[in-house]
This record gives C-alpha cells, structure tokens and sequence, in this order.
C-alpha cells in the first residue's frame, strides 16, 4: 500500500518526516498524494523546466554567435548582433500574454492541463527553429519565420516556469516546500549544462559552423525532451490544493482585473525582487557570453564552456537555497543571494574584460552559478506562498512575466547598446568595446539594489497554510 505524503492542505509532511495528522477516510482519492506522487512531479516539472532553459539557452548562445549571419547578413556584427538580440526579446515581451492566458486556464482548469499545453509549445516551436531556411535561401522570409517562432516559443515559456513552482509548492509537505519547489528548477541547469555540451562540441570539431546543416542539430534534440516531458505530465496528478477547491474555481474564476486589483502589491513586490534574477540570469548567460566572444576575442567555444561550468555549481545552489529557505527563511536567504550578486558585480566583468579563460570561469560560476541562481532557487517558493490559492498560478504568472521583460528581455538589448556606445567612444582602439565592463557591471549594480529594497517590504510566507484565498500582503 503506497504511504500518502498529504491531502490537499499541504499540512502533513511527507515521507521519512514526521506526520502531523493522517490523511482522512473522507478525503476523495485525488487529494491523497503519496511518495511516488511527489517525485514523479518532481521529475515532470524538472524536464518542463530543462526544455524552457535548454531552448533558452540554446537560443542565448545563439542569438549571441551565429544568428546574425544565419539572418541579417550583410550588417555589421554589431548591428547584427543588435538585430539578433532584437529577436531574443521578442520572446521576452509575448511571455506576459502566454503567463495572463495560461495562468488564468490555469486558476481554472487546473495546473496539469496547462503545463501539458506550454511544453507543447515550447518544444515544438524550438524544434521547428532547426528546420527553417536562412537568410541565404528564402530572404526576409528567413528573419520572419525566426521572430514567429521565437512568439511561440515565448508564449509557452510564459507559464511553464510559474506552473511548475506552484505545482511543487502546492504538493510539497509543510516543511519542506523551499527544496521541494526548488527541484523543478534543477531543469534549468539540466537545460543549460545540455545547451552548452552540445554547443561546445559543435563549436569545437566544426570549423565553420555557419555552412551545412550542423548549426540545426541543437534545436532538433529539443523533439527528445519534449516527447518524455509530455508522456510524464500526462500521468500526472493534480495538485492537492487545486482539486480542494476546483469546483470552487470553475464556479467564481477571478478575471483579470479582479486579480490586478486584490494583489497589486503581491505583484509589484515579485517584479521588484524578480529584477535582480532575472535580470542577472540574463546578462550573465547571454550578453557576458557575447561579450567574451566578441568583444574581448575568446574563442566562441570557450562561452559554451564556462555557462556549462556555471550550470554545474548551479546544480549545487539550486537545492541548497532552498534547503536555506526552508530553514532560515525564505526573504532572508534571497536578500543575501541579491546582496553577493551586487557585491560580486565590478570585480566579476572586470575579470570578464581580461580574456582569461580559468578566470572568466570562476567569474561566471559565481556570479551567475551561485548569486543568480541561488535566488531562483529560494524563489521556488516564495513566490507561490505570496499569492491567495484563487489566483495563485495568475498572480505567479503575472510577477514572472511582466518582470522578466522589463529586467531579463531588455538587459541584453540594453547591454548590447552600452556596448556599441562604447565602442563609438572609444573609436581606433583595439577592441573598442572592452571597456563597457565597468558600465555592464552597474548596470547589474542597479537591479541588485532593487531587489534588495524590495525585501524588505516582502513578509516572508514560509509555511503559510496554501488553502488560504488571501494574499500575504493585504491591499
């Protein structure tokens, strides 16, 4: 007989922990959650996650290497490099569309039919990007056909990262939710580690990546992840808390501007602490790549190499940051993440600016392995526990979105533009642009520092009771 973990409440702990009450005899099936349950929720949200990161990372590295040329030839690598982070935002400012859309469906019908549809989505368009013509064949039709999947691909990522933290959150025992909601988030270095290896190997036996068919390979191997992810969310329970109060929902759905109105200060404060991670996770795994490559003059391949050993400390800060949270709590341990990434900033793109590869690895795995990353963890949970169980997977959506295209869609925009200002400032020098670090590093200077005031209007809801349809913070 399968021991349940909890129902529904999210009280009891789970197994090997103490059981604070057993599950009732009265208590519909679908509300039991037991061991195989949660880990099988662990694993499907993980592999949604490793696609979303695996294909953003896949499309940082490219955007930042060889989407210039593949479609907007005949520009100088600047412009085009401009023009290809232009298309990386893209997917950035659609993501708000895809996080109200599917948060909504999500508050309503429920969380497993919705992470069903956005891996859907994300893996097929990114799958499909390995099969469009280039610039040489088709003409403008090339660019078109990139900025329409690139849509897509942000429409579905819009609630993918949103629906599995609160799935974790919502059927991890009491307790435990911070490692148990940071698990999902193991996905993205899972993603990143794979996005890397393989562009590593691409970059390092093939002299010229641009011809043939080679630089497709990438995005194809999406189709792999997306099959097992989809057959694992298939077989999915819902989530406790949503089966509790499901007929509830479907009967009183809160629209959007009923959500804008009750938790505008929920959601304020997430984008505010958003700005630091997302913000950082951006710059560090696209415009610190790009940068390295094409400004200070390291090999394209040495980029793939050093997000891959950031990914690996990732792996570490991830589940530990959540461990913290749990223990700590969850405002404390994020402001001190937000404060190391403030800290680490000048002396982190100084050593970017030397062109040394050992250096600019530890430099990465710090800034981005440990700081950024360390926040994502601990914000596994927290997010989910700042919302009311109404709006919950709207409201996480919301926070996640909006902020993710005012902080981590426009930084490599932004950085980019810093960079050529510099550039034409510093005209006839050797590499004009290698002296943008000092500007990059304020640049994530100024997010940290948002981040860290705004811990500090956020009440820290660690093991708040999620049936609750309040927010934490009253409006």
């Amino acid at each position: 007989m399968k021991q349940p973990v909890f129902a529904g409440t999210g009280h009891a702990a789970g197994a090997g922990l103490s059981m604070p009450r057993a599950a009732s005899q009265a208590e519909a099936p679908h509300h039991v959650i037991t061991a195989a349950d949660l880990r099988r929720a662990a694993w499907t949200s993980s592999l949604g996650s490793a696609l979303e990161y695996y294909d953003f990372a896949l499309y940082s590295l490219a955007s930042a290497l060889i989407f210039g040329p593949l479609f907007f030839p005949g520009q100088s690598p600047t412009v085009a490099l401009i023009a290809s982070f232009g298309t990386y935002f893209l997917g950035f400012a659609v993501r708000p569309v895809g996080g109200i859309l599917f948060g909504m469906l999500g508050d309503r019908y429920g969380r497993k039919l919705v992470l069903l549809i956005t891996v859907t989505l994300m893996g097929g368009a990114s799958t499909a990007i390995g099969l469009i013509p280039t610039y040489q064949s088709i003409g403008i039709g090339a660019p078109a056909i990139l900025i329409l999947l690139r849509l897509l691909q942000g429409l579905g990522a819009g609630a993918e990262q949103a629906g599995a933290a609160v799935l974790m959150t919502e059927y991890a025992p009491r307790g435990r939710r911070g490692f148990y909601a940071a698990l999902p988030f193991l996905g993205i270095q899972i993603g990143t580690v794979v996005a890397a290896v393989v562009y590593f190997a691409l970059l390092f036996h093939v002299t010229d990546v641009l011809q043939g068919w080679m630089w497709r390979l990438p995005f194809l191997i999406s189709s792999v992840i997306l099959v097992v992810a989809l057959y694992m969310r298939a077989t999915l329970k819902e989530s406790p808390a949503f089966a509790e109060i499901e007929e509830e929902e479907r009967a009183r759905s809160a629209s959007l501007p009923d959500v804008v109105r009750q938790s505008w200060k929920t959601i304020l404060l997430g984008m505010g602490l958003r700005m630091a991670e997302n913000g950082g996770s951006s710059i560090y795994q696209v415009l610190a790549v790009s940068y390295s490559v094409n400004i200070v003059g390291m090999r394209n391949a040495t980029g793939a190499l050093s997000l891959l050993c950031a990914a690996l400390v990732g792996t570490i800060f991830v589940p530990l940051s959540g461990l913290l949270s749990d223990r700590f709590g969850r405002v404390r341990v994020y402001r001190g993440f937000a404060i190391l990434q403030l800290v680490a900033a000048i002396p982190v793109w100084y050593v970017l600016s030397l062109g040394i590869l050992p250096l600019t690895i530890i430099a990465l795995s710090v800034a981005l392995g440990c700081a950024t990353w360390g926040m994502f963890g601990t914000q596994g949970a927290l997010l989910p526990e700042l919302f009311g169980a109404r709006h919950r997977y709207l409201g996480v959506s919301m926070t996640r979105e909006v902020s993710a295209v005012l902080s981590g869609g426009l930084a490599p925009l932004a950085g980019s533009l810093l960079i050529a200002w510099i550039s034409t400032a510093h005209h006839g020098a050797p590499r004009p642009g290698q002296q943008a670090w000092l500007p990059l590093a304020g640049y994530v200077m100024l997010l940290s520092a948002m981040t860290i005031i705004a811990t500090f209007f956020t009440p820290d809801p660690r093991n708040r009771d999620l049936l609750d349809r309040r927010d934490m913070i009253d409006t």
